[in-house]
């Protein structure tokens, strides 16, 4: 692919989403700044990894993910850390007292422009029962770690849709993503 790209043309825009192209290739861009989301990892101090489960219009099912949400969507100067202490208060109900970036990249380099960064989030505290805000709908899951990869399987068994995220979150529970070492208890 050449340096020199040709501008792109702006086919539909919404409140979150603009619809592009650029030569033969139609993408999306998120409107908000940076087009970034922070994916969050968090073990609670029982070692319980927590999942949220909520409906997905995109998909019209059902989702298995981590906690999860836009940096700076509805709030100016948003850090990834910021982004990732509101999410996992709003959506499981706990208070990380130290959160870590892990890893930063696209989620669909072929169609978006988004980005996310995984997190890990640690000493927690639970502060709320969680789902959500505005209607989200969100049911919260505190699977114990050794037994997180048998419950996603089950979950998509049981027809749920199983964010890729969510396998990727289970390594990064425990490994540091520069050196693929194991790490010590996160909680």
């Amino acid at each position: 692919m050449s340096d020199t790209l040709p501008d792109s043309e702006l086919l539909c825009e919404g409140k979150w989403l603009r619809l592009l192209r650029r030569g033969r290739w139609e993408y999306v861009e998120r409107t908000h700044p940076g087009g970034m989301a922070v994916v969050i990892v968090a073990v609670t101090p029982a070692d319980e990894l927590l999942f949220v489960e909520q409906p997905r219009a995109a998909l019209g099912a059902r989702t298995i993910e981590l906690p999860a949400g836009l940096v700076g969507d509805e709030h100016a100067g948003d850090t990834l850390e910021d982004a990732a202490r509101r999410e996992l208060v709003e959506e499981p109900g706990w208070e990380p007292a130290r959160v870590e970036v892990l890893a930063i990249g696209p989620t669909s380099p072929g169609m978006s422009n988004e980005r996310a960064a995984f997190v890990r989030a640690g000493g927690l505290v639970r502060v709320g029962e969680g789902g959500g805000v505005g209607g989200e709908e969100i049911v919260v899951h505190a699977v114990p770690r050794t037994q997180a990869a048998a419950w996603l399987s089950d979950m998509h068994a049981r027809g749920f849709q199983v964010d890729l995220k969510a396998w990727s979150g289970l390594w990064f529970a425990t490994h540091a993503p520069d050196s693929g070492s194991s790490l010590p208890d996160p909680a």
